[in-house]
């Protein structure tokens, strides 16, 4: 019986939580042209002598308060979805995991599906916003390795799934574990990017910030990753009853101020010296918990609003492998098959 062969891909894990291997990680990741996306002189100097040399000891020790007995959680509940949606999808389809950085890595396991001959390839960068350095940059990855190959199956790429109704309908899941009435407000909290990767999205030559992005999706910014996930957020909030007064949208993990406002961390100790003593936390553009859930929102932000008199601070648990998340994921490989 000729197979679909299933492709999912999420950004990547260190081996393990050694300095060794967080530095390797930090090498590959930062030195893709589509996440630091300035001249290749430029970018190795930064990296490859003052970015990852500083930041990867560092990251060590936050790596380590994430890394569990089984290890990295990006992998553990990745195996759990991909053997979750190969026992939905059945025998008509392979399912395989790959990372974009590290392991297990594109070329490995793209070698190993070329050789079993699939008719067709779906292919399902785990970022539900596109964004150039995350969705571009696996399916980029992606493309040139099969480029190579001398018989190249049908291929189809899922860019983006932030609206996808099942999608929405695993985090209102997530959410509704919790009683929104009882935090003072909620934060809706997406990764970071640089200003000018969401400007270069544009074909009319205005910047993002002319496009009414927090307020709607048209033909001009439906793969801007702000204008998404702003509409992620209202999504999540008119299904779980959230006014707009109650809940404000930031971004993380940024690295200069030249990156999308407002910043999580600022929201956070703002709330807090409004008076809030309770604050639900959301993060939608992560499929997995990971660094920036875990750590990031559920330590470092508890200790930010703690500092400024706020008590606690709730992060909403990502879909993992949550059942819903994995019937999103066969809706959306069926609509494809």
């Amino acid at each position: 019986m000729s197979k679909t062969g299933v492709l999912l891909i999420n950004l990547g894990t260190p081996d393990d939580a050694k300095l060794g291997a967080v530095r390797r990680y930090l090498f590959e990741f930062l030195n893709d042209p589509r996440v630091i996306d300035i001249p290749w002189l430029l970018r190795k100097i930064l990296v490859n002598v003052i970015i990852v040399p500083f930041r990867a000891p560092g990251s060590t020790k936050i790596y380590k308060q994430l890394w569990t007995d089984k290890g990295s959680p990006l992998i553990i509940y990745g195996e759990n979805v991909q053997e979750k949606l190969q026992e939905k999808l059945g025998d008509a389809f392979d399912v395989h995991l790959a990372m974009r950085y590290q392991n297990p890595s594109m070329e490995k396991v793209l070698g190993e599906m070329r050789l079993a001959n699939y008719k067709k390839i779906i292919i399902v960068p785990l970022f539900p916003h596109y964004a150039s350095a995350s969705s571009g940059s696996a399916m980029e990855k992606a493309m040139k390795i099969i480029s190579k190959w001398w018989v190249i199956p049908e291929i189809s790429m899922i860019s983006q799934f932030w609206d996808h109704p099942k999608f929405i309908d695993a985090f209102v899941a997530r959410g509704k574990q919790y009683n929104v009435d009882e935090y003072d407000h909620v934060l809706f909290s997406y990764h970071g990017l640089p200003e000018r990767h969401v400007d270069k999205v544009y074909q009319d030559g205005k910047p993002c910030a002319e496009h009414n992005c927090e307020t709607e999706i048209t033909e001009d910014n439906k793969y801007c990753y702000k204008a998404t996930c702003f509409a992620t957020t209202r999504l999540l909030a008119e299904r779980l009853g959230i006014p707009q007064e109650k809940y404000t949208v930031a971004f993380q993990s940024r690295l200069n101020n030249k990156w999308l406002e407002p910043f999580s961390d600022e929201v956070v100790e703002e709330r807090a010296k409004k008076g809030d003593k309770k604050l639900l936390a959301f993060s939608p553009a992560f499929v997995a918990d990971c660094l920036e859930t875990t750590v990031e929102i559920g330590v470092e932000y508890q200790e930010i609003f703690e500092e400024h008199g706020g008590e606690k601070v709730q992060l909403v648990e990502s879909l993992n492998d949550h059942p819903l998340w994995v019937e999103a994921l066969e809706e959306m490989v069926m609509e494809r098959a």
